[in-house]
């Protein structure tokens, strides 16, 4: 049985349900916000060393019968509205947390990717180290909350050779990469509030977005400097065109150490090849989007995923399953909360391109 950790409205998470679906695989979609209102946690444990000996399950299905978890895009949890002191609602998140970072790791089963490997991975001073100690190429970094050290690294390179950006994006707060613009340098100071990733400008005959599942590994091309902002392509990716491409070997080979690296049997990784040949270094998503390059390039991305997670997947009987498609139990009972059936019934064009 392989378990989808993300919430129902998730594309990616749909695509993948409904391909295991179509491939006799039993799956279920796991949305944390249920925790703890909802949903239920439990762990017994028996004073014996045989196979018996922790007995644990997520609402109703026993994790003994999980084969593959993949970490998609764990919601947070949602406390009772009982709870209203805030020192309460801190302690019992706390204790939600705690909990369910225990049970992930008695668990014994291959993970996509796992949570410990996958928060490491997702912090870019980290990526950027292992990515030197690997080979690659990667830009002239400073990484800062001093002003004076902000300025010094944009005069070294230039107001319009130096770019900008977050260590992280949600929907409420999305911040692209940006060329630092001279009228900005009297907004330095502002840097001492939160910590800036400033890096030199990398000019680029294609970006490439390369996408690691398992041992496949899919780059794509995409074009921005066709389109009308070519420092983040993300902004004007319904205009780029994107191809599938192929990679030197050695690229290739230094990818898969990367990855292996950071422990993860999955991740996006975002390269720029400049005009002069050279492939530089930007970033890896351990969560990242596949759909919009899958749906420009025809490469099997969603099959080839799918069948990752299938590979160690030891429950097959389609007259054991619920409805074909849906993330429901055997008894009905759903591990989500909220319309968790109807998430494997509609596939979106993506959006998010992390």
């Amino acid at each position: 049985m392989i378990l989808i950790v993300s919430s129902p409205d998730d594309e990616h998470a749909t695509a993948v349900l409904r391909r295991l679906d179509a491939l006799g695989h039993e799956s279920r979609l796991l949305d944390l916000s249920a925790f703890p209102t909802d949903l239920t946690v439990s762990m017994r444990y028996e004073s014996t060393d045989g196979a018996d000996a922790l007995r644990s399950a997520i609402g109703d299905q026993p994790l003994a019968q999980v084969d593959a978890v993949w970490w998609r895009r764990p919601q947070p949890f949602e406390l009772s509205p009982d709870l209203e002191d805030g020192v309460d609602r801190s302690f019992a998140y706390t204790e939600c947390q705690s909990a369910m970072d225990g049970l992930w790791r008695t668990l014994d089963a291959l993970w996509v990717n796992h949570p410990t490997r996958d928060e490491e991975a997702a912090h870019k001073p980290h990526q950027l180290r292992v990515a030197q100690q690997v080979g690659f190429e990667i830009p002239a970094t400073q990484i800062t909350n001093d002003p004076a050290r902000a300025r010094a690294f944009v005069n070294e390179h230039g107001p319009e050779e130096t770019v900008y950006k977050a260590f992280s994006a949600t929907e409420a707060a999305w911040r692209e990469t940006r060329v630092f613009h001279e009228h900005e340098t009297d907004l330095l100071d502002a840097v001492r509030h939160a910590p800036v990733i400033f890096q030199e400008y990398v000019p680029a005959d294609v970006d490439l977005r390369i996408t690691v599942m398992g041992e496949h590994v899919f780059p794509a091309a995409v074009h921005s400097r066709e389109t009308s902002y070519e420092v983040d392509y993300r902004m004007t990716i319904d205009s780029a065109r994107v191809e599938a491409v192929d990679l030197p070997e050695p690229v290739l080979d230094r990818i898969r150490t990367y990855v292996d690296r950071l422990g993860l049997v999955y991740g996006a990784i975002d390269m720029r090849r400049t005009p002069d040949g050279r492939y530089v270094f930007l970033e890896i998503n351990p969560s990242g989007q596949w759909l919009f390059i899958e749906e420009r390039t025809d490469q099997p991305m969603t099959e080839t995923f799918a069948r990752l997670l299938a590979q160690d997947d030891r429950q097959t009987d389609r007259q054991t399953r619920a409805t074909p498609g849906s993330a429901e139990g055997t008894d009905g009972t759903s591990l989500c909360s909220g319309p968790a059936a109807s998430a494997a019934e509609e596939v979106e064009p993506a959006g998010d391109t992390d």
